[in-house]
């Protein structure tokens, strides 16, 4: 399936040979992707989204000098003008003194198994998902998504090397709500056979149905129980300002390699082909599973071939485009689950700086549906008092060398007692250094069974367990 892509590729790179001369690099990926959305809200679908796409990357160097083009037209007149606009673009841009030059021909391991049945999905397979979330919701306003998607990309450089690979992947994004009460259930797969709406609709639903009647807490810093919905946005900005080789060069990042800097609970691994993932970057390099954090120690940082030459290291598969300009980034990252049931750090738990909020029984099983899953359970039953987090969102960068992030919580906020959800919290904003909350001391547990959550982008996914932190620090409630 890929010879068409590798024959488009290859004749970009005799065009440059032919077009630029003997003396110029290039470097061409080609991608074809298959993107289908079946959107809904009020709880009916009311937009399908089907787009087949094929695109071509070329990154050209002459004279010393680099640049960078794409296109869509792949016929004979297409692929000749994007060789020469990109020829004349190099021609204008200053010298590029810190080229790292073509990778030369290198083995690229072979790509995850391809689901056909979710690389060729039809509307009606993702309508039936959508179906299972309404009807499980029990009447319920839900919205949301189900996407389906599919991959084929070839790579070849002047220098000789070309890669081929492939990738299928689905997932579903999906609110319920009750009352302007919102409750959410996210996941992404390998397998389209392997989203089951009911059981996210019936999820989204019962914290929907938990989250009514808020009380306002005063904002202190609380202990917490973040869901892998909320741990996601901790993995995100990890990786984009903290994993960032180039950003890490420029000191612009925390991270310091070889210190321990996170509590021994946590190891970071990024980790494309643990899913359906092409298996090469945009400049051909191998990805592989790279170890960041290992038992709280730092250990490594994310690298392209350019960032990779400035520092005197390799690359580590992470070539993107635009990474030029801001970095390579980790976008598979797994915090991986306890092996245990729950490793405990042995941090210390938060002081209590909420203003009581004492609850009857009744109130207390109105918000069992809290809970949405056994892991979650088990956390929430060890913490005398805190709160359970769902999700986060709208976080903003308020220091990227110590990575304190502002945002707000989302989706659902409980007041837990005695290791039970008591009461729905109205949502709050915080101030927190993301480090700092992963610290050591700072986990008190992980969940044993880690969930792999979409991103806005195609073929990036964080996946992570629940997590028992220590503190967190709130900064302003639903008042102000």
């Amino acid at each position: 399936m890929t010879d068409t892509e590798a024959a488009i590729a290859g004749r970009v790179v005799e065009l440059v040979r032919r077009l630029a001369g003997p003396g110029a690099q290039a470097e061409v990926g080609v991608t074809r992707r298959h993107l289908a959305l079946t959107r809904f809200a009020n709880s009916f679908i009311h937009q399908n989204v089907d787009e087949v796409a094929v695109s071509v990357r070329l990154r050209l160097h002459v004279d010393g000098r680099t640049a960078t083009g794409g296109g869509s037209l792949v016929d004979p007149d297409g692929l000749t003008a994007l060789v020469e606009r990109t020829l004349a673009a190099a021609r204008l841009c200053p010298p590029d003194e810190s080229w790292p030059g073509l990778l030369a021909p290198t083995p690229v391991p072979a790509a995850p198994a391809w689901d056909d049945a979710t690389g060729h999905a039809a509307p009606d397979d993702r309508a039936e998902r959508v179906r299972a979330f309404v009807a499980a919701a029990g009447g319920l306003e839900t919205a949301g998504y189900c996407r389906t998607s599919a991959t084929i990309e070839a790579f070849a450089n002047s220098a000789g090397h070309l890669a081929t690979g492939r990738s299928a992947a689905a997932a579903m994004d999906g609110i319920a709500r009750a009352g302007g009460a919102d409750g959410v259930a996210r996941l992404a797969v390998d397998r389209l056979a392997d989203l089951d709406g009911a059981a996210l609709g019936g999820r989204a639903a019962a914290k929907a149905r938990a989250a009514g009647d808020p009380v306002e807490l005063p904002p202190g810093r609380y202990e917490v129980v973040f869901e892998p919905a909320a741990v996601a946005d901790l993995l995100q900005n990890l990786s984009w300002y903290g994993f960032n080789g180039k950003r890490y060069a420029e000191r612009q990042s925390f991270a310091e390699p070889g210190t321990a800097q996170f509590d021994p609970a946590v190891t970071l691994v990024d980790d494309p082909l643990h899913g359906s993932h092409v298996p090469f970057d945009s400049e051909g390099t191998a990805r592989r599973a790279l170890t960041l954090v290992d038992g709280g120690v730092t250990r490594a940082l994310a690298y392209d071939r350019r960032s990779a030459a400035e520092t005197g290291t390799e690359s580590t598969g992470h070539g993107m485009p635009g990474a030029a300009t801001f970095g390579p980034v980790p976008h598979n990252l797994r915090l991986l689950p306890a092996p245990d049931g729950g490793a405990a750090s042995g941090g210390a738990a938060a002081g209590d700086p909420s203003g009581g909020a004492a609850t009857s029984g009744t109130e207390s099983a109105a918000v069992a549906g809290a809970v949405a899953d056994p892991e979650t359970a088990a956390l929430v039953a060890g913490m005398t008092r805190g709160l359970l987090v769902s999700d986060l969102w709208y976080t903003r960068v308020l220091d990227p060398k110590s990575l304190v992030i502002t945002g707000l919580t989302r989706n659902g906020v409980w007041l837990v007692e005695d290791g039970v959800p008591v009461r729905a919290v109205r949502d709050f904003r915080f101030t927190e250094a993301y480090p700092r909350a992963l610290g050591p001391g700072a986990v008190l547990a992980l969940g044993t069974r880690a969930v792999r959550l979409p991103d806005r982008d195609d073929g990036v996914w964080w996946e992570a367990p629940p997590v028992r932190l220590a503190s967190w620090n709130f900064t302003g409630g639903a008042s102000g």
